[in-house]
């Protein structure tokens, strides 16, 4: 999507089916909020890919539906880059409230990741836009 951003907002609305697809196979991508695996196809379609983390669990309990709600919210947060005036009410306030899954991940585990990928290995972390080198 960075290198060939969606053209038009139908793009958005495909990945959301895409992503309604997907997690009703019971697949949770957990790699969203990268950019560089949101695919702008030659047609202009969505597509994903770098399925590394991904999980299908056994069960669709609570954290199965806490990890699709952040899965849906890093797609919004891409569409609030390309096309803000297209969000809803509803993916505003989505946008807005992060799963406690992600809450408890952004206090605790981000900070010690930032650390080890920023400071001890000198990346920085913008997979495929190029060189991981810190400037």
């Amino acid at each position: 999507m960075h290198r060939s951003p969606p053209g038009a907002p139908a793009y958005f609305r495909e990945a959301l089916h895409l992503l309604r697809r997907m997690h009703g196979a019971g697949v949770l991508h957990n790699d969203l909020a990268k950019e560089p695996n949101w695919l702008v196809t030659p047609d202009g379609s969505a597509a994903l890919v770098d399925f590394q983390l991904a999980m299908r669990p056994r069960h669709r309990g609570r954290l199965f539906r806490a990890l699709a709600y952040d899965d849906l919210r890093h797609l919004l947060k891409h569409k609030r880059t390309y096309f803000p005036g297209r969000l809803t009410a509803r993916q505003h306030a989505i946008l807005r409230r992060p799963s406690g899954v992600s809450a408890l991940w952004a206090h605790t585990v981000k900070p010690v990741y930032r650390f080890v990928t920023r400071r001890i290995l000198g990346w920085s972390d913008r997979e495929g836009a190029g060189d991981r080198q810190a400037p």
